[in-house]
């Protein structure tokens, strides 16, 4: 049982330290190697992946530590075929590094075990192919239960339709009553098994989910696209033009067969809309609302006032109280000079945010002298966390040239300094558009044209006058 225990403390023991060190690894690569190592490629210095294997394998796996923590003494030494067949790789010897075994270890475990990430797929033309839309499937779901329920309130009242025309063609002596039957309870029949079918034809295209198939995205038990909400869309459609086509086949066969009923029912309808809009006295009974008065032979009728117009002004009474209550007693609404002032509010916001992005749209053709000093400030962090491991801190030069004298070999120009930037060169200085945006590009670069002049590297390039 100890020894159990001793080995599982031994193994959470390698596995922390696993951990921990490829965790450090790619802290220590970006603080020491990422100025001239680029991950997956060669820049100023060499793809160091699998290089730790390529020293093994050529038996000079210890000589790899001396290496990184001296370049210049373990050529000197010749002992090291590794050493020596890399030496001219960079014109410029790399610089000592103060590192530990265990910390080149970790930088060389995080090198061989990063990998790229995945571009999204190309089209023939070499543009990227579209993302997929995916549907709101919370709310088609919603949409799904809605129209499902009018489809079968639909379904409902075609069947009574149906059964009304039976009905009535049973108790009507012509001589096409069985024809006229049996044509209403095959209309019946035909609209309840299409809509049995649609509704069995959905529910194969729909797909479930099972218990826990869910997970992060908290999708819904059924997932309904895009393509069966209109689907059944157009099915209700089609449902509701049944369902018009058997009313007014049924009020016309009501009217063949009893049309008293159905003037009463025009009658009615023709009463309460003449009650709702007017609510106008027949003429027959004006008698009953004759005033008391008479001039010239002329007599006045006390008419009420249209139904639609006292309702109008009730609503006007009520939404006077709801404004007063909600604009001033509670003030749960703005009102105009406050709704106004949060406006502009957001509007400044907004702007900010477009005057943010359109700032990253700088490029070597747009790129402007920066003169502010927090833009100054920033471009002297960016400096001193990427360049100074080539240009020094001072900007007086050692693997990369003096940035702080009059020559230049690419230009002196804040367009062309920041294209040399974002670039690189084919003289060793690795791009950085990776690395930084186009907005830390030009306040970088211009930091470097507000260096003072300090001695330092032998000048490289040439005087480039205004």
């Amino acid at each position: 049982m100890k020894n159990a225990k001793n080995i599982l403390t031994i193994l959470f023991l390698v596995l922390g330290t696993g951990l921990v060190m490829a965790q450090d690894g790619e802290q220590l690569f970006k603080a020491k190697c990422n100025t001239c190592h680029a991950l997956g490629k060669n820049s100023t210095g060499p793809n160091l992946k699998g290089v730790k294997q390529k020293w093994e394998d050529a038996g000079e796996g210890e000589m790899l530590y001396e290496w990184v923590k001296n370049s210049t003494e373990l050529i000197a030494s010749g002992k090291s075929q590794q050493a020596l067949a890399i030496k001219d790789y960079s014109p410029t010897a790399m610089t000592p590094q103060a590192v530990s075994n265990e910390e080149i270890d970790a930088i060389l475990s995080f090198v061989d075990s990063w990998e790229p990430a995945a571009e999204a797929p190309k089209t023939a033309d070499g543009s990227t192919t579209e993302v997929k839309v995916v549907p709101n499937y919370k709310k088609n779901l919603t949409m799904f239960y809605y129209l499902a329920i009018l489809l079968v309130v639909q379904i409902i009242g075609i069947f009574v339709l149906g059964g009304s025309l039976t009905s009535i063609v049973k108790i009507e002596l012509l001589r096409k009553k069985n024809e006229a039957s049996n044509a209403a309870k095959m209309i019946a029949i035909t609209i309840g098994m299409f809509s049995l079918m649609t509704l069995t034809n959905s529910a194969h295209a729909l797909s479930f989910m099972a218990p826990g198939a869910a997970g992060e995205e908290a999708l819904p038990w059924l997932l309904v696209e895009d393509s069966d909400i209109f689907f059944m869309i157009v099915v209700n459609v089609f449902a509701l033009g049944v369902l018009l086509y058997m009313r007014r086949s049924f009020m016309e066969m009501l009217h063949t067969i009893r049309p008293e009923i159905v003037e009463q029912k025009k009658a009615r309808r023709k009463k309460k809309v003449n009650s709702v809009l007017t609510d106008a006295v027949p003429i027959e009974e004006e008698h009953t609302i004759l005033m008391h008065h008479e001039y010239d032979g002329i007599r006045e009728l006390d008419n009420n006032l249209p139904p639609w117009w006292v309702w109008g002004f009730y609503f006007t009474i009520g939404f006077a109280i709801v404004y007063i209550f909600n604009y001033h007693i509670l003030k749960t609404s703005d009102l105009q000079i406050e709704a106004y002032n949060k406006d502009v509010k957001q509007a400044e916001i907004e702007v900010k945010a477009y005057l943010d992005k359109m700032a990253m749209n700088v490029d070597e053709n747009t790129a402007t002298l920066l003169t502010d000093s927090k833009d100054i400030s920033a471009g002297k962090a960016i400096f001193e966390a990427n360049c100074v491991s080539c240009h020094k801190p001072d900007g007086s030069g050692e693997i990369g040239p003096n940035l702080t004298d009059k020559n230049w070999i690419y230009g002196y120009d804040i367009k062309d300094l920041f294209k040399t930037i974002k670039n690189g060169t084919s003289k060793g200085m690795p791009e950085h558009n990776s690395k930084l945006n186009p907005v830390q590009i030009q306040q970088v670069a211009s930091f470097v044209l507000t260096l003072p002049p300090v001695s330092g590297k032998a000048p490289d390039g040439d005087i480039i006058k205004e």
